[in-house]
């Protein structure tokens, strides 16, 4: 596997296994060795989480409790069913959309879809109704419940009142905040104050600003910013959170696409990474309080081909390496949107396993070479006909028509959400990235298409996960060799949870000497070393 050019203490521990392929079910892909460096320790996991975004609104108000339950099982849970398979996929995190008031103004907000408008807490006399957004506070609540760790409210638009067209959107070309003169300071003020009530742990307070809202794509809340009016606002911010001395951190970037985490400056909203944490830029907010050490940015637009897949998480990674190497990055916003490389689409939707693997790819090399702590999926429920939901609901009569899936319907999983599973549950806060050794494919490109592996330490429970995603129709067996010193796994046994087309992480308890990864398939294997 890739690494950063940190140093690296000496790899005093190895488990070394060995991968062969089934000349049964493919060809040979003879013997590969997997070694597992505990001590070359990466990057520290903080979290895999998902937005409430838009849907929570009616889903959330469904009379139907258990419909509710089920989503919120699947989604949250770390309950296991009787046959010790998962009964959801663990989240460790719950962004929360703090809205800007376009579901207040109706069909003069201009947003078309009803769905994708949103309440605001905040009134124009500058009183706040902690009663709206019902439905979103529900889903809180029930991730809350289940033992979510972490809890993250994200503001994509000033209050309507605030901006200078009166709407949740850019109205120009401007690359500017739609906010009056002025306001910057009530913004700030209106974000920390709910961000306080909810008791959050993180803010993200601008979203994707390098996009333009306005014009031909009114279709959600959503505003522009500029490298100053967010660094601006962060200050802003830092004094209010700081004066109520609220626990909230602000995680600042949430770029639309990772390349303006490095670069891709134009119009100064881009180039993040030195932008904000530099010392020598005037943007600098690296030392404020009440502002978490963490850049963050959307996975979107560079996936594709399986070259820019590594390319640009290398450069990211480099990037962080050459301006502050202790700084964090967050991939915060992931789903299957618009053509890619003609293999996937956005719509119609499509659950299945190939949909399933794409996920898993990209969340592989999100961790394994842009070195990201925390990885967000964007629509954790979605009534849509299209493959960026995790869970899906249908219409009452089985069908996917949003109007009329606002007060009941049919609750439906995904392959998404299962392969994001086999990383979402195992990994847990606090557990380590280890490096890799694996003979053979080492080369990302040629993992991409064969097998990824990544491997992660629990160091307090002794406990070792490792993450297998085989897009291949080739099956790997996977050998522990003997090592006369090193550390053995306890029992010399491992948990296997299978995602497939058939088996949504379907435990099984298997010999370490006899470890098989099927084909198409993604496998997380859990033990406990000595």
């Amino acid at each position: 596997m890739p690494c950063n050019s940190k140093k690296r203490m000496p790899a005093l521990w190895l488990i070394v296994f060995t991968l062969a392929g089934s000349p049964a079910i493919g060809q040979s892909l003879g013997k590969t060795k997997i070694t597992v460096r505990l001590n070359d320790v990466q990057q520290t996991i903080h979290s895999f989480g998902a937005s409430d975004c838009w849907t929570t609104k009616y889903v959330g108000n469904w009379s139907n409790v258990s419909k509710k339950d089920q989503i919120a099982d699947w989604l949250f849970s770390m309950d296991t069913l009787p046959d010790g398979s998962p009964k959801g996929i663990g989240l460790s995190l719950w962004r929360f959309n703090i809205g800007a008031g376009s579901y207040e103004q109706g069909a003069a907000s201009d947003i078309p879809d009803e769905w994708r408008r949103e309440e605001c807490f905040l009134q124009p006399d500058g009183s706040y109704n902690w009663k709206k957004q019902q439905g979103a506070q529900w889903f809180l609540q029930a991730a809350k419940q289940r033992g979510v760790r972490y809890t993250l409210g994200f503001s994509i638009a000033p209050p309507v009142f605030m901006a200078r067209n009166g709407k949740a959107y850019n109205g120009t070309a401007e690359p500017a905040m739609n906010i009056l003169p002025g306001k910057m300071n009530a913004y700030a003020g209106f974000m920390a104050a709910v961000s306080d009530h909810f008791q959050f742990d993180y803010l993200s307070p601008v979203n994707e600003p390098q996009w333009n809202w306005g014009k031909d794509r009114i279709s959600q809340e959503g505003t522009q910013a500029t490298n100053e009016e967010i660094a601006d606002l962060v200050k802003l911010l830092a004094d209010s959170l700081s004066a109520r001395r609220a626990k909230t951190q602000v995680v600042i970037g949430e770029a639309g696409q990772l390349d303006f985490l490095y670069g891709n400056n134009k119009d100064n909203r881009g180039d993040q990474i030195y932008q904000f944490f530099s010392p020598a830029s005037a943007n600098y907010i690296g030392n404020l309080p009440n502002t978490a050490h963490i850049i963050s940015a959307h996975s979107y637009f560079t996936t594709c081909p399986d070259s820019q897949l590594v390319k640009v998480r290398r450069l990211v990674a480099a990037k962080i390496e050459e301006v502050d190497a202790k700084l964090e990055s967050w991939q915060t916003e992931f789903g299957i949107l618009g053509n890619i490389c003609k293999l996937y689409n956005g719509g119609p939707k499509n659950t299945g396993i190939d949909y399933g693997f794409y996920v898993a790819k990209v969340l592989h090399h999100d961790l394994a070479i842009a070195n990201v702590s925390s990885w967000q999926w964007w629509l954790a429920v979605n009534p849509y006909d299209y493959s960026d939901g995790l869970v899906y609901v249908n219409d009452p009569s089985g069908g996917m028509n949003v109007s009329k899936s606002k007060e009941d319907g049919i609750v439906l999983d995904s392959k998404q959400l299962w392969c994001f599973g086999n990383y979402a549950r195992f990994i847990r806060p606090g557990m380590k990235r280890v490096n890799l050794g694996i003979e053979g494919l080492n080369d990302p490109l040629k993992a991409a298409a064969t097998l990824m592996v990544s491997a992660y330490k629990d160091e307090s429970s002794r406990k070792l996960v490792l993450v297998f995603v085989n897009p291949s129709s080739d099956q790997h067996a996977v050998q522990l060799t003997g090592i006369k010193r090193g550390l053995r796994l306890s029992n010399n046994v491992m948990n296997a949870y299978t995602t497939d087309a058939a088996r949504n992480l379907k435990k099984s308890v298997v010999p370490v000497n006899k470890l098989v990864i099927p084909p198409r398939s993604v496998v997380t294997c859990t033990g406990s070393y000595q």
